[in-house]
């Protein structure tokens, strides 16, 4: 059985990025406003808004952080495949956001010097499209 709190979650996150949803929640605000003159503005009618807003903020930052996360998990993976699959690439790019700091930092200090390499060969005037080591 798939993860049930995933599940509901994609859905919901899927019914929040509709338009639709965009004019619910615009159409609710509007009637809060409407209503402000009926109920002489008072504060119970502010309180309304407030708290209704605080508490699907809330809910939505758990919401759209799990999305998040599988999207991000996603597009690791199709990245690793991607590396696996390329005659030439660097296997040690495979599974990089699970290395610490460190590490990463030796990488992208490496890549660093590879594009720096590359624009001093194209400001003389010379091609960039090698595959060099890093």
């Amino acid at each position: 059985m798939a993860d049930p709190y995933g599940t509901l979650a994609k859905r919901i996150s899927r019914w929040c990025g509709r338009p639709s949803t965009f004019l619910f929640a615009l159409c609710v605000i509007v009637l809060w406003i409407v209503s402000g003159p009926l109920l002489g503005f008072s504060d119970t009618w502010q309180l309304v808004i407030n708290t209704s807003t605080t508490i699907i903020t809330f809910l939505m930052v758990f919401l759209i952080q799990n999305t998040q996360n599988r999207d991000t998990a996603a597009i690791q993976l199709k990245l690793d495949e991607l590396i696996r699959a390329t005659q030439g690439a660097q296997n040690a790019l495979l599974d990089l956001e699970e290395l610490d700091e460190t590490q990463l930092e030796d990488f992208r200090r490496r890549y660093e010097r590879l594009a720096t390499t590359a624009r001093g060969r194209l400001s003389e005037g010379q091609p960039d499209t090698d595959t060099p080591e890093p």
